[in-house]
């Protein structure tokens, strides 16, 4: 069903047309890769302080006393030595050049969804003592598109000098990008990085509660020994104590909330689909650029695999970005099939669905009280 402003008959000089995602076709350049590895804006004022640990979960009290610790120990010279003062007191002799941190150079972060690892990985990032250019903070996926963008020598020029890489959502379900990432970490560790990671679930190792630590240290083989893991119990915090997700709205109120508010996009759930099948899911982060919210119509099951794996890269963006999302038909809820839900990317799946579930909260205000006239 078309969603444009004259076919919705919402359209007027007052209220401009709304933007419309399936009319972006972004580009990226190389450097706007490498520029946009910070923490996502939904996570520039997190830090350790504001992660609330859960009285029930002695864990994420432990999880952010080490992290502090951590980020303490990365405040000296980089492990490489550069930075090492070569002359010593008054310039004669030679200075003691310090030494890297004791303990593992790496974290792992273990923990089901919504516990907040995301939220205590960007904490980590703040609160090492680096300049931000020293400091990398990216989802794997952002990664291996940096590899693909650059090449893989001159990746890690970029990120040899740095004191921190932290990777979000380590994507174990991928053979071969595991395998490019491991290598490109061992080279990493050698020039003295320290690394910080979360990751997903393996295909076949189903439940939400599953931690994933020991899959995660066996991929990648020998940077096992670099990782200290902490596990990190919990509930999705997105729900905990919250009300219930609102239910759909009518296509009516989606489309008048869209024309009436300033930045939203307007697009038809499945013609999205198809649109994001032929964007590089690299790009999606710049196909929601400057948007205020995504109002969505006619939301229905996503038809297969591959598109459900498209719409959770979506979701992570959208949610990392803080725009709301505003929908019709179908609730989130219902997004996978069953046997989707109980297959190997299960955890992404429950993951999109708890994201898009507090975006779905967040846009609940853009839709214009009941008029009180009879």
């Amino acid at each position: 069903m078309s969603t444009s402003p004259a076919a919705s008959g919402f359209g007027s000089i007052a209220d401009p047309a709304p933007l419309s995602l399936c009319a972006r076709e972004p580009r990226v350049p190389a450097d706007r890769l490498v520029a946009e590895m910070v923490p996502p804006p939904r996570f520039d004022s997190v830090r350790f302080g504001t992660y609330i640990p859960d009285p029930n979960q002695p864990s994420q009290t432990e999880a952010v006393r080490v992290l502090e610790g951590f980020a303490a120990g990365l405040g000296g010279a980089h492990a490489s030595g550069a930075g090492r003062t070569k002359r010593g007191f008054l310039g004669f002799g030679r200075a003691k050049a310090p030494t890297a941190p004791a303990g593992p150079r790496g974290v792992y972060l273990d923990g089901g969804y919504g516990v907040g690892k995301t939220h205590l990985l960007a904490s980590l990032w703040h609160a090492t003592p680096a300049e931000p250019a020293l400091k990398a903070f990216g989802t794997f996926v952002e990664l291996t598109n940096l590899v693909g963008a650059l090449g893989f020598q001159k990746t890690v020029q970029t990120l040899s000098g740095h004191r921190l890489l932290c990777i979000d959502e380590f994507e174990l379900d991928d053979p071969g990008d595991t395998v490019l990432v491991s290598t490109l970490l061992g080279k990493l560790v050698d020039a003295g990085v320290a690394l910080a990671a979360t990751s997903n679930t393996l295909p076949g190792k189903l439940g939400e509660g599953r931690f994933a630590a020991a899959d995660f240290l066996r991929e990648i083989q020998g940077l096992s020994a670099h990782f200290r893991a902490l596990r990190i119990d919990g509930e999705d915090y997105r729900h905990r104590g919250l009300p219930e997700a609102p239910a759909p709205f009518t296509e009516e109120q989606v489309t008048r909330a869209a024309h009436r508010t300033a930045g939203a996009s307007l697009d038809a759930f499945p013609q999205l689909l198809d649109h994001v099948a032929r964007v590089h899911p690299s790009r999606y982060g710049a196909l929601t650029d400057d948007l205020k919210a995504v109002c969505l119509t006619d939301v229905r099951p996503v038809p297969d695999q591959s598109t459900a794996l498209r719409l959770v890269v979506l979701a992570d963006r959208l949610y990392d970005r803080e725009v709301p999302v505003l929908a019709s038909g179908l609730p989130f809820d219902q997004l996978f099939s069953e046997e989707m839900l109980n297959g190997g990317y299960r955890k992404k799946y429950f993951r999109a669905i708890s994201r898009l579930t507090a975006l779905a909260r967040d846009a609940k205000g853009l839709v214009e009280p009941p008029s009180d006239r009879p």
